[in-house]
C-alpha cells in the first residue's frame, strides 16, 4: 500500500538548520542517527542522498523528521522546496532511510577501541545519566580522544564537565589505557 508521504517544515534556533516533519516514522523510535558528513553516513541511503549537495553539512534523522544543517553558501528560501521535494521522491522509492545493523552485527569500519567504549558507556554510563533526565552518546574516537554528545538534561548542565571528566574520563582511561581523554561534542 503506498504511503500519503507530507512534510512540512520547523525552523529551530541555529539559523543554518532546518527540520524537515514527515507524517509517519522514519526510523523507530528512539533512535538517533548524526551524520557529520558523507562518510559517516555509509549505512544512511537518505543522508547520502543528501550529502550529494555541496552545501549539506550535516544530516540528523530521528524519530520522524530529517534536520539538516547547511553551509552559509545559501538561504533557505533558495533550496528548502528542493530539499523538501528531493526528501519526499525519495521516500515515495521507499529506500531505506537507514540501513539499522542487526543486534551483534558489527558496523563496518568500527575498531575495537570504539565497540569497547560504546560498551562500557552503554552498561555503566547510560543507565546513570538516563535517571538525572540526560542522554549520552558516543560520536567519535581518534588519536585517544573519546567524543560524546550530551543531551537532554545534560546538555548545558553545570555539572556536566565534572561528570564527564571526573566520572566517564576516568572510567574509560582505567578500562581502556588507549583512551587519554573524553570531549563533550557541540556543547
Amino acid at each position: 500500500m503506498e504511503k500519503d508521504t507530507r512534510i512540512y517544515l520547523e525552523s529551530n534556533p541555529n539559523p543554518n538548520s532546518l527540520k524537515f516533519v514527515v507524517n509517519y516514522l522514519l526510523v523507530p523510535e528512539g533512535m538517533i542517527f548524526d551524520y557529520p558528513d558523507a562518510e559517516s553516513a555509509r549505512r544512511s541511503p537518505l543522508a547520502l542522498e543528501l550529502f550529494k549537495l555541496e552545501y549539506v553539512n550535516r544530516v540528523f534523522i530521528m524519530n520522524n523528521f530529517v534536520t539538516i544543517t547547511k553551509d552559509g553558501t545559501k538561504e533557505w528560501s533558495e533550496i528548502q522546496d528542493s530539499l523538501k521535494e528531493r526528501i519526499l521522491n525519495f521516500l515515495d522509492q521507499e529506500n531505506p532511510v537507514v540501513q539499522i545493523p542487526e543486534a551483534g552485527e558489527e558496523d563496518e569500519g568500527t575498531t575495537e577501541i570504539e565497540m569497547r567504549v560504546r560498551s562500557l558507556l552503554d552498561e555503566y554510563v547510560k543507565p546513570a545519566v538516563e535517571q538525572d533526565g540526560g542522554a549520552i552518546q558516543f560520536y567519535s574516537y581518534n588519536d585517544g580522544v573519546v567524543k560524546v554528545l550530551l543531551q537532554g538534561a545534560c546538555s548545558g548542565c553545570p555539572s556536566s564537565t565534572i561528570t564527564l571528566k571526573n566520572g566517564i574520563e576516568n572510567l574509560l582511561r582505567s578500562m581502556i589505557p588507549e583512551v587519554k581523554a573524553v570531549e563533550a561534542e557541540g556543547i
